[in-house]
């Protein structure tokens, strides 16, 4: 597929997107804090779009992140598995971006994450976890500036926390979340930008499908 039918995918979809929505080009513009006219150009094919405004679009629209990735020609294995394949898909576009960027050398995946959350667990317990919790967090949002479904749920997620709303395990699932997003190092370190908040992203995925498990 050529480079040109890349962005043709992409600003079709983007603009199949904003109908659905009822959102202009400008609304978008407000909402990702990317220019109107840079999104104009990647619509129309005369910009090749980053991870960085994909990630940005994917969050303010609603779909997982891949999908954009797909429609702009990022090489992405879609032969994976069905079950969890937002979450695997994502995992591949990591990959593929780690490799592509040179600036970090370590396997990403699924497991490192989780285990990274076990981590957090345990700490979220303590005075120290709970304290880091509630009063780094909006300190952290303000850094990060972005909003979307993953924004959305860690907002959702923190008001549970700091209203104890939930049993010990869920509040336990719940902090380690909002940690695994505060803390600076995880498992992909968040100066990696823009590449070092997906696994974030990953996290809250995983964390949501384990309290909807314990409900």
């Amino acid at each position: 597929m050529s480079e040109g039918s890349d962005k043709n995918n992409l600003g079709l979809k983007l603009k199949e997107l904003l109908k659905e929505r009822s959102l202009s080009m400008r609304k978008l513009s407000e909402l990702t804090e990317i220019d109107t006219a840079t999104i104009s150009k990647i619509i129309n094919g005369k910009r090749k779009a980053s991870p960085d405004q994909l990630q940005k679009f994917a969050e303010c629209l609603g779909l997982p992140i891949a999908d954009l990735f797909i429609a702009a020609g990022f090489p992405i294995d879609q032969k994976q598995e069905k079950p969890n394949s937002d979450i695997h898909m994502s995992v591949d576009s990591i990959q593929n971006l780690l490799k592509s960027s040179n600036l970090y050398d370590k396997k990403f995946s699924i497991a490192s994450v989780e285990q990274q959350l076990a981590n957090y667990q345990q700490y979220t317990e303590t005075e120290e976890g709970k304290e880091t919790i509630l009063k780094g967090f909006e300190d952290k949002l303000q850094k990060v500036g972005s909003i979307g479904p993953f924004i959305s749920n860690l907002k959702d997620m923190f008001e549970r926390f700091r209203l104890r709303k939930g049993t010990p395990r869920e509040l336990a699932l719940i902090g380690a979340a909002l940690l695994y997003f505060i803390l600076p190092v995880d498992v992909i370190p968040d100066y990696i930008f823009p590449i070092g908040y997906l696994d974030d992203a990953i996290a809250v995925q995983l964390v949501m499908k384990l309290l909807l498990k314990e409900s």
